[in-house]
């Protein structure tokens, strides 16, 4: 095969990615700006960041509110976001970008943190409640429904009842706990591939503890 062979070969495959529609919006939840790097809350944005780190995807043009980069996972063509309109605003980005593509809830990944899972602990589900978390409430609000699928990142309980929510959310990871939730991130990066190329069933069961 000629050099002008190979490049027209590259290129026909990068016009045939392009013409592929979008097929999954992948969501990381957090709040934008350096001061909220490594909370909580920000957990979210760490695993999408830990996934894309690695799969050389980009997630750098504004777009739907958010930050935003397209990529090739398991044949599927999918679009990343960071929304950028803050947690509790967070469906603003996600339900525009869904209705822009079409795209039914049940290809709405989200990734968040959840206060009622033990540290590192990971829990995957198809739908559910908000559970007390904004940035899932706002979603939920914005796709008027509850049933698409997601991936918590358990950050840990509050110290004491007493303790602040949204100070506790805003806190930073240190010591053993930023060690554990790094592993934890790693493989919320996993659960994001094998819920996209295998389905939430199996990704539930390999994941779910």
């Amino acid at each position: 095969m000629s050099v002008f062979d190979i490049f027209k070969k590259l290129e026909e495959e990068k016009t045939a990615k392009a013409a592929q529609p979008i097929e999954w919006l992948v969501v990381g939840l957090g709040n934008p700006g350096s001061k909220y790097d490594n909370t909580r809350h920000n957990a979210g944005f760490r695993a999408l960041e830990s996934y894309c780190a690695r799969s050389g995807q980009k997630i750098d043009r504004m777009k739907f509110k958010a930050l935003a980069g397209e990529g090739m996972l398991g044949g599927k063509r999918v679009l990343f976001l960071k929304p950028q309109t803050f947690m509790n605003l967070s469906g603003e980005a996600v339900g525009e970008a869904a209705r822009f593509y079409k795209l039914p809830p049940e290809r709405v990944l989200v990734i968040s943190d959840d206060v009622s899972l033990p540290l590192g602990k990971l829990r995957i589900r198809k739908g559910g409640s908000a559970g007390g978390h904004n940035g899932l409430k706002s979603i939920i609000q914005h796709l008027g429904t509850d049933q698409f699928p997601r991936i918590k990142v358990g950050v840990g309980q509050k110290p004491h009842p007493d303790y602040d929510m949204a100070d506790w959310v805003l806190s930073k990871f240190a010591g053993e706990d930023l060690k554990t939730i790094t592993e934890a991130i790693r493989k919320a990066a996993d659960a994001v591939e094998c819920l996209i190329q295998e389905g939430p069933d199996k990704a539930m069961n390999r994941f779910n503890g």
